[in-house]
Parts: C-alpha cells; structure tokens; sequence
C-alpha cells in the first residue's frame, strides 16, 4: 500500500483451536504479540466500491489491523454486517438504523435489528442518534429512532454507537435523559473541547476518523487532544473520510493508522502507546467475547 509502513506482526503461543471452534473468536488475539496493532472500530467493508470485503481485510491485515468493526446504517446493510463478521475472523458487527434513514426505524425494522443484535458477532448497536447537517428525515423521527436504540443497546449490553452531527447539544440530552447504555461510543467525533469534557465525564469513548487529518481540521485535532487516552479509539468510517495524503482515494480499514498518528502527535505521545492504549479501550468499549476459544 502506496505510503504506508507498518512493520510486519511477530507472533508467538497462538493456541490451537478445536475443529469445533473454527468460528472464532479473540478479537484481540490473545497469545499474540505484535509490534504495532491497530483496530479501526466503524467501517463499511460492504460499501467499498472498489474493493471486496476479503481484499480490504487482506489489506489490513497487511498493515497490523487485528479488529474491525463493520456497521449497518439499515435494516439490509446490518443484514450484511453480520454475515460478513461471521465470514471473518477478527470482524465484527454493529446493527442499526441511521438518523438520516429514521424514517425507515418502523416497529417491523427495529424488530429485525433487535433479533440481530442479539447474534454473537454483534457487540454493538448503531449507528444510530441525530444529524442536522442534513435533513433527509425529521427531528422527530430522529429522536424517536435514536431512543429506541438507546433502549436496544440496553436491553442486550451492547455497546451504543452513535453518529452526531450538528446536534451536539440534543444528543446529550437525549443521552442524559434516557438514560444511556453502560458503553457509549461517540463515533467520528465531531465535538469541541467542552463536549469532549462532558463526555469524558459521562465515561463515554470518543472515536477519531481520518478527518482529523486534514489541514482544515485544527478545532477537531484540539478537541483530539483533550480527549482522556483511556477513552480514545480509531477508525476510518470507511469508505469515507479518507485520510491526508490519500484524500481523493477510497479508504479501507488499512488507512486507520493515519489517524493514530495524528492523535498520538496531537496528545504528544508516541504512536505506539497510543495504539496499546486503543486496543485496551476498544476491548473494554465493545466487550468483545471470546467465543470458542480452545
């Protein structure tokens, strides 16, 4: 991959599996050391136009990224994230319905997003909460889907991944009044620094994307750098947001390190650390089981 070095994992005591266990599942591979390990925690391995989801692991896998989550924004694309997270070891699902496709969170939909987020490859629910920035669904159709996923993460303990976008001050009220899951991601963090404090309060994650690369993001690499390390988490929201100097590109899960790199510099700690410390938060944000292991 065109400007990108990571070196290469070192593995050692990786424990067999029985026949009976092919299906995973240690997320962060236990017995694994590695030099650097990155986990891009949203992205959209089924919407990449150019590349197919075995090609775009591959590629990360390349680049030492040991986890991904990939995301539903619709009752069909999380349909597909599950399925895609049982074809690969080391992939997981988040089911859910967009704010900005509200209007489809109908009882029926939300039904079939609960039977899947109750599946073992699913540890979170979302993305789900508000977006003003466009308009494609009202503020009340928002809300109402948006409670109803915060109610969903609840009932099954997952994680609550949530977009906000030109609505930072609804989506915490909404949060604060509905009382919100034990383990809330704010995905692509989009707030300023006194939203990263009321967050950081709440003990709630706060994920960076490849926008906070980019030359005109000043006020997003502040708020980064006030973010508390043990909340911090990476992602590329592929394949969107692709990070400087491969904006143009599609992104793929490979290019989450970018963003790492401007965090650790942003936060002035070495990139390393910043990695191990994602890892950690990433385990502790979505829970994820080892399901079969030998």
């Amino acid at each position: 991959m065109t400007g990108l070095h990571v070196p290469e994992p070192r593995t050692v005591g990786v424990r067999a599996r029985s026949a009976a266990s092919t299906r995973r599942r240690n997320p962060i591979p236990t017995g694994v050391i590695a030099v650097v390990q990155y986990v891009d925690t949203h992205c959209h391995l089924d919407h990449h136009q150019d590349l197919s989801v075995a090609a775009q692991v591959e590629r990360a896998r390349a680049a030492g990224v040991t986890t991904m989550v990939t995301v539903g924004t619709d009752m069909a694309s999380s349909t597909q994230a599950v399925a895609t997270a049982r074809r690969f070891d080391g992939v997981w699902a988040a089911v859910g319905v967009h704010p900005n496709d509200a209007m489809e969170a109908t009882p029926s939909v939300l039904e079939v997003i609960e039977r899947l987020a109750k599946e073992d490859v699913t540890v979170a629910v979302g993305e789900t909460g508000l977006d003003r920035y466009r308009d494609h669904t009202t503020p009340q159709q928002q809300e109402a889907s948006f409670r109803a996923h915060i109610e969903l993460a609840k009932r099954h303990d997952r994680a609550l991944v949530i977009h906000c976008r030109d609505a930072w001050p609804d989506c915490l009220a909404i949060l604060e009044d509905q009382g919100p899951p034990e383990r809330v991601v704010m995905h692509c963090f989009s707030g300023d620094v006194e939203v990263v404090e009321r967050c950081a309060r709440a003990g709630w994650f706060m994920s960076f994307a490849g926008n906070v690369t980019f030359h005109n993001a000043a006020p997003l690499r502040e708020a980064a750098a006030a973010v508390p390390l043990g909340l911090l988490l990476t992602e590329t929201d592929s394949p969107f947001l692709t990070p400087h100097p491969h904006r143009g590109k599609p992104n793929d899960p490979s290019y989450v390190s970018f963003a790492l790199r401007t965090l650790a510099e942003v936060q002035g700690r070495e990139p390393e650390d910043v990695a191990e410390a994602v890892l950690r938060n990433a385990q502790r944000a979505f829970a994820f089981p080892n399901v079969g292991a030998a």
